[in-house]
C-alpha cells in the first residue's frame, strides 16, 4: 500500500498542470487599436508643434541686484483677476504682516511676508495710496522688487462704513450664539475681518 502511495505521488503532473492553466493577457497577440489614417496624420503634425509653454515663459527676468541701492521700490500688486499695479516705482509700501506692519524700502532685505487683513499703503512723494487686503503673500526681493499677491483687495475709499458696522454686529451676534467648532470658525474669521476693516477707516 505505501509503495503504490509512493508510485502515485512521484508521478509527473506537469502535463496536467499545463492541461488546466489558462493563458494570460500578455500570452494573446495584441490586436490593434485606432485609427491608421489618424496616427499617419499625426505623425505629419507632430514636427510642425511647439513645446508646451510653463509659466516662467511669459515672465520677464528679473534685473540683477545693483551694486548700489536705487531710490525707488519696483512693485508688483495682483489679484488673482487683475493687476493692481504693475512694475510701478514708489519710494515705500507698508504691508499688513502676520508679524506685524512692515515697511519696505528700496535695498529691503529679500524676505517673504504672510499677509493677514489690513491695511496696504502704497507711498509715492506726497501721495499715499491705500488698500485694504484680506490676506496673501508679499516677495522681497534683493533687487529692490516686491511682489505683493493678496486673494482679495479693495482702495480703501471704496468701503461703505456703515456697511462695516453692520456686518461687524452680525459677525459678533453669530459668533456668540454659535453652537459648533465650524459656526465658531466661521464667526470668528468674519469678526476679525470687519475688525480690522473698522480699524482701517476710523484709525
Amino acid at each position: 500500500m505505501f509503495r503504490r502511495a509512493t508510485g502515485l505521488l512521484a508521478r509527473p503532473i506537469i502535463s496536467s498542470a499545463r492541461a488546466r492553466t489558462r493563458p494570460f493577457s500578455t500570452d494573446l497577440p495584441a490586436t490593434e487599436t485606432g485609427d491608421s489614417n489618424f496616427i499617419e496624420a499625426w505623425k505629419k503634425v507632430i514636427p510642425n508643434i511647439d513645446p508646451p509653454k510653463t509659466p516662467i515663459s511669459f515672465m520677464k527676468p528679473r534685473p540683477a541686484t545693483p551694486s548700489s541701492i536705487p531710490s525707488k521700490l519696483t512693485v508688483n500688486f495682483v489679484l488673482p483677476y487683475a493687476s493692481e499695479l504693475a512694475s510701478k516705482e514708489v519710494d515705500m509700501i507698508i504691508i499688513p504682516a502676520t508679524t506685524g506692519h512692515m515697511g519696505v524700502l528700496p535695498g529691503h532685505v529679500a524676505t517673504i511676508a504672510e499677509l493677514k487683513p489690513g491695511v496696504m499703503s502704497v507711498h509715492e512723494g506726497n501721495d499715499t495710496t491705500k488698500y485694504f487686503v484680506s490676506s496673501g503673500f508679499a516677495f522681497i526681493h534683493a533687487n529692490s522688487f516686491a511682489d505683493v499677491i493678496a486673494v482679495e483687495a479693495v482702495p480703501l475709499d471704496h468701503i461703505d462704513q456703515s456697511l462695516v458696522q453692520k456686518g461687524l454686529a452680525e459677525f459678533t451676534q453669530k459668533l456668540s450664539s454659535a453652537s459648533t467648532d465650524l459656526e465658531k470658525a466661521e464667526a470668528q474669521i468674519g469678526v476679525d475681518v470687519h475688525s480690522a476693516l473698522n480699524a482701517a477707516l476710523t484709525g
